[in-house]
């Protein structure tokens, strides 16, 4: 019997890694699939992982319907045993729709990979409809950590170093450099207290540099 299987993490979680080394898994085993992928911070139609793989992909785009690209892959001739389904949580909920029913009424397993809420701590629309239909949803056991050391949980966006939680859901960005300059746009992880601070690294760092207040006043 195929499965929907959902692989969810924060950032830095290693989910594309896992997702590469899942199409690999099967494909040596000699089964042929397909790999999709949205908005990756490599580019169009790239899934990418911070360890340097790289693969070609489809890229999903808000109207691809992924019950009619099988369905017309299969009419076709093709030979289809999986889909590996990268940052699924951009995906809308009729697409992960279209995933359950490719698993169920064409027994194809499908692979998603994904992160669970946005920057504002938000559930992102797609991952919450993968959580409600997946046979399976597995926590990536590589732990992502937070500045502080703690298990990092929450996914924070920064906008010139400084971290927001309003503005447009979907910014594609990377994990921030903290050896370089502040991004324009980027993201960092962090743990559910600091999260709820907006105590970031480099905040945290300029506070540690700060001079210490006199007892006096």
């Amino acid at each position: 019997m195929a499965d929907l299987t959902f692989w969810t993490g924060t950032m830095d979680a290693g989910k594309s890694t896992l997702a590469l080394q899942t199409n690999h898994n099967h494909a040596a085993r000699g089964r042929v699939g397909r790999i999709f992928t949205s908005q990756d911070r490599a580019g169009t139609a790239r899934i990418s992982s911070r360890l340097g793989l790289t693969h070609d992909a489809l890229e999903v785009v808000p109207g691809f319907d992924f019950w009619r690209y099988v369905v017309d892959a299969l009419t076709q001739g093709a030979r289809i045993d999986y889909l590996v389904c990268d940052e699924a949580q951009f995906y809308t909920p009729a697409q992960i729709d279209e995933l359950a029913k490719v698993v169920d009424e064409l027994q194809i397993d499908v692979f998603c990979f994904g992160i669970l809420t946005d920057f504002r701590t938000k559930l992102f629309p797609g991952a919450a409809r993968l959580v409600e239909l997946a046979d399976r949803t597995e926590v990536l056991q590589v732990e992502a950590l937070c500045w502080c050391g703690k298990r990092a949980t929450h996914n924070a966006r920064t906008e010139d170093g400084v971290m927001v939680t309003v503005g447009e859901v979907v910014v594609v960005g990377d994990v921030e450099d903290q050896q370089g300059p502040p991004a324009e746009v980027a993201y960092e992880v962090l743990c559910r207290q600091h999260h709820r601070r907006s105590l970031t690294a480099a905040r945290a760092k300029a506070v540690s540099l700060a001079p210490e207040p006199l007892p006096f006043g």
